[in-house]
């Protein structure tokens, strides 16, 4: 792409997807605050801190470190917040124009509000897990809680490339 082209600012209006996903995710994420400010004094002085590969506790902690996932999560849903709000500032290929413009900053937008909401679900998860096993309830997950979190990002960014290299 020549420099001198510059890549235009184009309103698009958050799509019925993105409204989905957010709601989806904005909900996990409080209802897990409501969960661990619920259960926070019941909780015991040393909680999970790390899993191994195959979801086994393998570390133990602090139930202070169990503060680290809404932190982080609500970091980085800003974060990606304000990627999806400056679509044209993402990647794109060489072939973008601005008759193309608007099909991939869509795209583009639709793939980070998503990866943002299957961040703050992947880390509401595993707090609820943290949680369930300090207070000696079921081991929920297990070994195929990594597999399943790795799918569920790597899928939308594959269908998200082949959906970009649709556009002509």
């Amino acid at each position: 792409m020549s420099n001198s082209w510059k890549r235009p600012k184009i309103k698009i209006l958050k799509t019925k997807s993105e409204w989905f996903w957010d709601i989806i995710g904005y909900s996990f994420y409080l209802g897990s605050l409501i969960f661990l400010i619920y259960n926070w004094n019941r909780l015991p002085d040393e909680v999970p801190a790390h899993y191994n590969a195959l979801g086994e506790v393998d570390r133990w902690g602090s139930k202070m470190e169990l503060l680290i996932f809404p932190i982080v999560g609500a970091f980085i849903a800003v974060l990606m917040q304000l990627l999806e709000k400056f679509p044209e500032s993402h990647n794109y290929p060489e072939r973008l124009n601005k008759k193309n413009a608007k099909e991939f900053y869509l795209i583009s937008r639709k793939l980070v509000n998503q990866l943002k909401n299957i961040c703050l679900i992947t880390f509401v998860l595993i707090l609820i897990e943290s949680v369930s096993i300090a207070l000696g309830w079921e081991n929920r997950f297990g070994v195929w809680f990594l597999p399943i979190a790795i799918l569920s990002a790597f899928i939308p960014i594959i269908l998200g490339i082949i959906k970009q290299k649709k556009i002509r």
